[in-house]
């Protein structure tokens, strides 16, 4: 997934915030999405002229200088995740399950190793592209490949957590029980500072993505389960994970197996302060992390519903599920470059029919389908047969062109941060499709409060993660980006300058490269 570098000084004239004119709702044009961010978040709380934040125009090291800290390492015994998951899914054909789901008409398993197959199906590394600069490779989209958000694993109420260790294929930590609950939470300071505020939904979008994989997975091997979004307590259970530093992580998401074992038991009475010195050294961390405990809901667990929606057609491409977790990527590029290829070719019309129908499946919970259903979805379309080139609408599983305009996809590539040059490929005027998911904040937070910013960007993530599998499906590659100037963009697009562009996602034809492909599937 891409996102845009960091703002510059001199991109503010000597360390000054350009002015505004009278229609830029909320920042000045030229400015990209990183510095946008926090503008956004205060007018949709009701500001209507906010302020850049001081260090919004602070110079930044470049993000490739990050060195993300070491991933958790659970202590205690481990314990191995069945074996034979990619052979479960070979044998469950896309996209309908035979009777008897992935486990195979009578051959049930315990329940504990159907959790451990979907915790597989979601997290497991697929493979290695050694001329990748970004590695390994799971079934979901992260930036940078850092996937920042991790899945611990308890027994109930009063027992110790496991940490999911996907990269060896285990869960570690205290003796095994029955699997009552799994938590899932993003680590900020695992994404370069360089984003600035932006880490903050970078993790949100992504607990979106992991939220539909993990759905899947449980659905793909009959695990029921509810969703329990943070509650104002939720803080109290990221000391209970055992994470020196829990005061860097999001109020975490709780997937409950079932009702047996009672929710998580709590920790610490309030979760460790972030150090003092955070908001000298790095403000927006600080304010970013300010903002997250404040997302919380009183709803009730949710039941998972499906992450698949229906009616879908069988695929050219791929003939189960194995193989479209598999195929889904973001664009390869040749010899360690960066970015992504594409290339012109007209595409059937399932491509669109597909997107349209996997964008259109909600997410569970009361609060996410709310924000969900505030996202306006539009799309830039090109040589798709049947439709069209222009802009569409896309609501319900259904399209509806919004303008025709064969200069809409070179336009757009005008207005990415990441343009053709010596070391970076860019698609996106070749691309049939390119996805915007936007939403008005202001609307947003009327129907929501402050808390609908964090449940419309896990809605997006959530929405964006379907569209990824549905370009698998039809043998393209889906690229999440938030690299594109948004003013321009919008204009392109034809939204109102209320309107937020939440996220992005390039569809394209890719090439081959050449590369070889290390398979990592257990």
């Amino acid at each position: 997934m891409t996102a845009p570098t960091a703002p510059r000084a001199a991109d503010a004239g000597a360390g000054v915030p350009p002015r505004r004119g009278p229609v830029d709702l909320p920042g000045p044009e030229g400015d990209n999405s990183i510095a946008r961010e926090p503008l956004w978040y205060a007018y949709g709380a009701g500001d209507d002229a906010p302020e850049a934040p001081p260090w919004t125009w602070v110079p930044q090291p470049p993000p490739d200088t990050h060195v993300p800290p070491p991933p958790p390492r659970g202590g205690g015994p481990r314990r191995a995740l069945p074996l034979g998951t990619h052979d479960r899914l070979a044998a469950l054909p896309y996209p309908a399950p035979p009777p008897g789901g992935a486990r195979g008409p009578g051959a049930a398993e315990p329940v504990e190793d159907r959790l451990g197959r979907a915790l597989v199906t979601a997290f497991g590394p697929q493979r290695r592209e050694p001329e990748n600069p970004y590695n390994d490779h799971r079934p979901y989209a992260s930036p940078r490949c850092l996937f920042p958000v991790h899945a611990f694993v308890d027994g109930g109420a009063g027992m110790p957590w496991r940490l999911l260790e996907p990269d060896r294929h285990a869960l570690t930590g205290a003796p095994a029980s029955p699997a009552r609950n799994v938590v899932l939470t993003g680590r900020y300071t695992t994404v370069p500072p360089a984003y600035q505020w932006f880490r903050g939904s970078l993790i949100a979008i992504e607990l979106g993505f992991v939220l539909r994989a993990l759905s899947l997975g449980l659905e793909l091997f009959e695990v029921p389960a509810r969703l329990r979004l943070p509650d104002p307590d939720a803080h109290r259970l990221l000391p209970a994970l055992g994470l020196d530093d829990a005061w860097a992580w999001s109020l975490p998401f709780v997937v409950e197996l079932d009702d047996r074992g009672g929710a998580p038991a709590r920790g610490a009475d309030s979760v460790p302060a972030p150090p003092a010195h955070l908001t000298r050294t790095d403000p927006a961390l600080a304010e970013l992390i300010r903002v997250n405990r404040e997302q919380t809901y009183d709803s009730a667990p949710a039941p998972l519903t499906t992450a698949v929606p229906a009616g879908l057609g069988p695929s050219a491409t791929v003939p189960d599920w194995a193989e479209l977790l598999w195929r889904r990527h973001s664009g390869r590029m040749p010899r360690a470059l960066h970015g992504m290829s594409g290339r012109r070719r007209n595409v059937p019309a399932e491509v669109l029919d597909s997107a349209a129908r996997w964008l259109s499946v909600p997410p569970p919970g009361p609060e996410l389908a709310t924000a969900f259903e505030a996202l306006t979805v539009t799309a830039v379309v090109q040589g798709v047969e049947g439709q069209a080139d222009g802009v569409h609408r896309l609501r319900d599983g259904a399209t509806r062109l919004l303008r025709a305009d064969a200069t809409a996809p070179e336009r757009l590539e005008e207005r990415y941060g990441y343009g053709v040059s010596p070391v970076n490929g860019c698609g996106i005027r070749h691309a049939p499709l390119t996805v915007f998911l936007s939403v008005r904040t202001r609307e947003l937070f009327e129907r929501l409060g402050t808390a609908g910013w964090g449940a419309v960007q896990h809605a997006a993530g959530w929405a964006a993660h379907g569209l990824c599998l549905s370009a698998a499906a039809s043998g393209l590659f889906a690229r999440p980006v938030r690299a594109f100037k948004e003013i321009p963009t919008q204009r392109v697009l034809g939204l109102d300058p209320d309107e937020m562009i939440v996220l992005s996602v390039v569809v394209g034809v890719p090439q081959d490269t050449g590369g070889a492909l290390l398979d990592l599937r257990l």
